[in-house]
């Protein structure tokens, strides 16, 4: 048997190389993980300014720029009910330093939006699930004068049609929310979209809409400070931050169980150490007293899932709100 020595020599250089390149890739990587944050960090977060997202991603900022001594940014990219600004975020580099704050929403709008130029499930890394919230009726207080729960109920199946809702956006929690409600209340109400919670809670507070569902986060500070009024939170308990407001199961409404939960994703590709220091870097945030009372002053609670767990619950939350979407009717407008 003979061999080329030349052949062979070559295979041995390029093997060689082969090796300290994986290395040099394994080291760069690792630097690259120790190193971050060393430049400012943007957060997509895909509504206008005032909204539920809005109220948990700029303290998490604040908190994160003291911890991390980095800025993180936020960039609102509000629009088609969130989809606008999530389809930015997965298109951005996979480097660290472009994150994306969605909620429940974007788990929603796979069913109603056929032609997303994104895949939830498969263009993002999940990071944290960083708060759950319920969601609440509010209402103007001029618009509507009902003093309880009971009494509205009565004056929207006497006005089929008369009052109108408006929601973050067709497709969002909100919407859906409201569906959910005129189905099992067997009532009416005309729904009016947004581009997002803030500008449709402007409008709710200025009178232009009479009602809301909305998430607990974005409509405390309205409802503490009479703005709006809350007559009903969703699901089987009271809120701790608001023990006045009766929930839905006491009202005669033990299936309505709606919540607004906001997490962090990070573009596909993000290398896992990368990921790892993040997620720590979001943990050292949320375990800090600032944040935590002011979670707890929006009804919220922290997620205590792990990044893999996020991943698996985003994907039951999508089969759920697509059979949700599909019992509902709901559809674009």
């Amino acid at each position: 048997m003979t061999f080329n020595i030349h052949t062979d020599a070559s295979r041995r250089t390029v093997l060689r190389a082969a090796v300290a390149g994986l290395a040099t890739a394994s080291l760069g990587s690792h630097a690259q993980s120790s190193a971050w944050p060393s430049k400012p960090v943007t957060v997509v977060v895909p509504f206008p300014a005032g909204g539920g997202t809005d109220a948990f991603a700029r303290p998490l900022s604040a908190q994160f720029a003291k911890i991390s001594g980095k800025t993180m940014v936020i960039d609102n990219r509000g629009g088609a009910g969130g989809t606008l600004g999530a389809g930015i975020a997965a298109k951005a580099q996979p480097d660290g330093y472009t994150l994306f704050m969605g909620a429940v929403h974007h788990t929603i709008a796979p069913s109603l939006y056929p032609k997303l130029d994104y895949d939830i499930e498969k263009d993002f890394v999940p990071l944290a699930l960083m708060a759950n919230v319920p969601q609440v009726i509010v209402v103007n207080p001029k618009n509507i004068t009902s003093p309880d729960f009971k009494s509205f109920l009565e004056m929207v199946r006497k006005n089929p049609g008369k009052l109108n809702y408006g929601s973050a956006g067709t497709g969002t929690s909100h919407h859906l929310a409201g569906e959910l409600f005129k189905q099992q209340t067997k009532t009416f109400i005309t729904h009016i979209p947004y581009t997002g919670a803030g500008p449709a809670l402007r409008d709710l507070v200025g009178g232009q809409v009479d009602m809301m569902f909305d998430g607990l986060g974005s409509s405390s500070a309205h409802i503490r400070a009479g703005r709006v009024k809350a007559l009903m939170v969703s699901g089987n308990k009271r809120n701790p931050a608001f023990p006045d407001v009766p929930c839905a199961a006491e009202l005669g409404l033990p299936d309505y169980t709606v919540t607004t939960w906001y997490g962090l994703w990070a573009p596909k590709g993000l290398p896992a150490d990368l990921q790892g220091r993040i997620v720590e870097e979001l943990r050292k945030a949320s375990a800090s007293d600032e944040l935590k009372a002011i979670w707890a002053s929006n009804g919220a609670e922290f997620g205590t899932l792990t990044p893999p767990q996020f991943g698996a619950f985003v994907s039951s939350e999508v089969k759920r709100w697509a059979a949700v979407v599909k019992t509902s009717g709901a559809k674009l407008e």
